[in-house]
């Protein structure tokens, strides 16, 4: 079984000495960006479909509107042909993945301000994927590198329809063996918001370093999302990952789920029930979103919710979708938290991240198919013509 793997020049990429045994990179080693994004405008000020909002223009990206995600950076290798098995497939293709990695990639492709936090092998995919999010815009000063562990590797398998089976490498993985020590509290305190997921909840040291971070960005006034992003192979049982996604749910300030993610926490309740879906709200949530593919998003505050339609496209790979769903919608946001409490600007956010997420499942690969900002919008012309 051949891999169908790009070539890849590491040239003067180096990690700063040993510290505590672990390397941090050197941003200067790190090849200039190959990527220009223009600094990002919230959606509601963007003229669409002959429609003057005040304000027209693109504000300058600042630090104020950090997004720091935190959490799993890997490999992603993924079947050339759909709808074989892994050991169907003749070949496949290297892209880097992880679900916070993506959500970064694609808050700074859309024009937005991001940084990254986890750890991976000090290997080269390791520096391979530094070397990416740095080509993408994204801060990578918080990411650490581990002698002793390997970078993680997923196969996925391309169902037909474009939908996704995982086969995990981590035995254990670089990302999971993050120490709180090891933590760039000086970055973490700059986040507007702070974003993370579940799966580096696991194990320790990850979860107590996860923990640390999220308090930490609390503390110093940052808005917290969370997206659960189930993995079950990764858990030991599903009662643990339900319990453990559960653990730090009432932390959080946005929450983002898909339709499945709310039967597998109901334990088994209809999904598309409203009040099944309030009993994932907490007194102290701002936003719960609920993700549905390729029929849009349900939206629930505490005053009102809703739907916004999605942009039907193609499915090629559902990898990556609702990580750049989140992107889109984390970018909005983090220029414009009133929208929190102003329904019509929430749904003109819902909209752009609606088909940041439909554009992603056109291409394979998560972080190679995330949208620009120019390409959501030409997508949302397009679809109003």
């Amino acid at each position: 079984m051949a891999l169908h793997l790009s070539v890849f020049c590491f040239s003067n990429t180096v990690a700063s000495g040993p510290h505590n045994g672990v390397r941090f990179f050197s941003q200067r080693t790190v090849k200039a960006s190959g990527f220009s994004c223009q600094p990002l405008a919230p959606i509601s000020r963007v003229n669409l479909k002959g429609k003057a909002f005040p304000g027209d223009g693109v504000p300058k990206t600042k630090e104020s509107s950090l997004v720091v995600c935190f959490g799993e950076l890997l490999i992603d290798f993924v079947p050339t042909i759909s709808g074989l098995s892994l050991a169907e497939a003749p070949a496949f293709k290297k892209a880097a993945g992880g679900a916070p990695a993506n959500v970064a990639v694609g808050i700074a492709r859309l024009g937005g301000s991001s940084a990254f936090i986890g750890k991976v092998g000090e290997d080269e995919f390791g520096y391979m994927l530094a070397d990416i999010l740095k080509q993408n815009n994204v801060n990578n000063e918080g990411m650490r590198f581990d002698p002793g562990a390997r970078t993680a590797l997923a196969f996925v398998t391309l169902k037909s329809d474009g939908e996704r089976e995982f086969m995990f490498f981590r035995n254990p993985s670089a990302d999971m063996l993050l120490r709180e020590a090891e933590l760039d509290f000086d970055l973490i305190r700059k986040a507007k918001i702070f974003h993370y997921g579940s799966i580096s909840l696991i194990t320790e040291p990850c979860k107590s370093a996860h923990i640390a971070a999220a308090k930490a960005a609390k503390d110093s006034g940052a808005v917290l999302s969370y997206d659960p992003n189930l993995r079950l192979p990764l858990w030991p049982s599903a009662e643990s990952a339900r319990e453990g996604i559960l653990s730090i749910w009432k932390m959080a300030d946005i929450i983002k789920v898909s339709e499945e993610e709310v039967s597998f926490l109901t334990q088994g309740e209809d999904p598309y029930n409203d009040a099944v879906v309030r009993k994932l709200f907490h007194p102290n949530l701002k936003l719960l979103l609920v993700t549905e593919g390729p029929d849009g998003c349900r939206y629930y505050t505490k005053n009102f919710n809703g739907r916004v339609k999605g942009l039907k496209v193609d499915a090629v790979d559902t990898t990556g979708a609702g990580d750049a769903f989140v992107a889109g919608m984390l970018s909005q946001l983090s220029l414009d938290f009133s929208l929190l409490q102003k329904e019509d600007l929430l749904r003109d956010a819902l909209k752009f991240a609606n088909v940041c997420g439909a554009l992603t499942v056109t291409e394979r690969g998560a972080i190679p198919a995330l949208p620009t900002r120019e390409a959501v919008l030409d997508a949302m012309l397009q679809s109003v013509a």
